[in-house]
């Protein structure tokens, strides 16, 4: 639970991913953010090829209190990450494969410059090195650039966040129910209240 979002796209060939990642790692630097460099040049690929499931190519980074924005990719250009790769690089049921190419970051706890900061980032990098990007952003952000509208949505978030830690904090653990049960209970007084 969190504001976050979610992100897919493919890579161009050109300019070549070594550039990109030089950008993103001099903006992580000046920013004083958590970087990782994966491989640094993309096999010769097609996009319409099945990818090499083994490697992953590019950055992630991490500002404070905000997990990773992947910027990664597999050999057919597609975006991916370490962990999606190891979770659904060999799945074969056709429902969990979409996952693969899915990533999701939640910013919620980085906060709203953060937030905004890293969708101007997305544009940027989407303009100049994908073919392809798509975002859903839960802040609206990306789809609106309206920042009260974020601010809103935000102060929403954190208030969820404060009551449902409230609750947590106040209503006791049965040990005579399961752990399904009681954030039912706990879900239940939150909406009564």
């Amino acid at each position: 639970m969190g504001l976050s979002i979610h992100y897919n796209g493919r890579f161009n060939k050109k300019p070549p991913l070594s550039e990109m990642i030089e950008e993103v790692r001099d903006i992580a630097e000046i920013h004083n953010w958590e970087y990782h460099i994966f491989g640094t040049k993309l096999p010769d690929m097609s996009i319409d090829q099945e990818s090499n499931k083994e490697e992953v190519y590019g950055i992630s980074f991490s500002p404070p209190h905000c997990e990773p924005i992947w910027l990664c990719f597999l050999s057919n250009g597609r975006m991916s990450s370490p962990v999606n790769l190891q979770c659904f690089g060999n799945s074969v049921d056709d429902q969990e494969k979409k996952y693969l190419y899915l990533l999701s970051t939640k910013t919620q706890y980085a906060g709203i410059n953060i937030h905004k900061l890293i969708i101007h980032l997305l544009k940027y990098l989407s303009t100049k090195y994908f073919i392809e990007f798509n975002l859903s952003d839960e802040g609206r952000y990306w789809e609106t650039g309206d920042v009260k509208l974020l601010e809103q949505i935000f102060d929403r978030y954190n208030r969820a966040m404060d009551i449902l830690g409230s609750a947590l904090d106040n209503i006791p653990y049965s040990k005579a129910e399961s752990i399904e049960e009681y954030f039912a209970r706990i879900l239940e007084m939150i909406r009564k209240n």
